[in-house]
């Protein structure tokens, strides 16, 4: 079995990073050079780098802290957040990022997602999913979370594998900041119906949080922001503790 994975986001909003609830109310967490250099000495699998109000401002993800991030990284850097043209994500890439998220622009024009991959592989493309619960079902989301498309996340999933993604980042916005747990039926539902890896984000709150994601929710790997930004757990435990649940991880 693959090991699972970690995964630390830094939220960026005018070279800062941030945390909020339910995507609002954002409030300062930390300098991204800072906490890149930290994370990768604590053992984080991988750092996600989303610029939060890039799409909404019409601006590209911050270039000069994605340039200082990745250079204080030896571990997998992905970048979302205004990527909306071949260029942008030429762009990040050159700054250092293997891989890019891509959410709005995805929906707008879903044959951008297939000529990243072809450009770059599909391992360095990820779908980013915000979803919302709707009664049994959950709906998708795009500008930060802002704007519903009326459409199905499973279904949306679905597509995004078929025309090239090799990942989705799943984030429940129900769950983003509550650390009331992340929704594991959500995850599970987009984990079995598709064949890439499924991330999951939104609602980490405790170690138990991620065995739960790890094993109900059927994901890949697993997402969290204010919990390793303020300290409330550190990454060699929660990984020791998920080896201890017989689950496996890189320790």
């Amino acid at each position: 079995m693959l090991s699972k994975r970690i995964i630390a986001c830094l939220d960026l909003r005018d070279g800062k990073v941030v945390k909020g609830i339910n995507f609002e109310a954002l409030r300062c967490a930390g300098d991204p050079v800072e906490l890149a250099r930290r994370y990768n000495a604590e053992g984080i699998d991988e750092l996600v780098i989303l610029d939060v109000t890039a799409t909404l401002e019409a601006r590209r993800a911050i270039a000069q802290t994605v340039a200082a991030v990745a250079r204080e990284l030896f571990i997998p850097l992905a970048v979302g957040g205004g990527i909306r043209t071949e260029a942008d994500a030429e762009a990040i890439v050159d700054l250092g990022a293997d891989k890019v998220s891509i959410n709005t622009a995805a929906l707008e024009q879903p044959s951008l997602i297939t000529k990243l991959a072809e450009r770059y592989g599909s391992q360095a493309v990820i779908v980013a999913i915000d979803a919302k619960r709707n009664d049994r079902q959950f709906e998708v989301y795009a500008r930060s979370g802002q704007t519903p498309v009326n459409r199905d996340a499973v279904e949306w999933a679905r597509e995004a594998e078929s025309r090239g993604a090799g990942e989705i980042l799943l984030t429940s916005i129900d769950r983003d900041g509550t650390k009331s747990g992340f929704d594991c039926e959500l995850t599970a539902q987009i984990s079995r119906a598709t064949s890439i890896p499924v991330i999951a984000s939104g609602g980490a709150g405790t170690a138990q949080d991620f065995v739960d994601i790890f094993s109900m929710g059927c994901a890949d790997a697993a997402l969290a922001a204010s919990l390793f930004h303020y300290n409330e757990i550190s990454v060699r435990a929660l990984k020791q503790n998920l080896r201890d649940h017989g689950i496996p991880v890189r320790l």
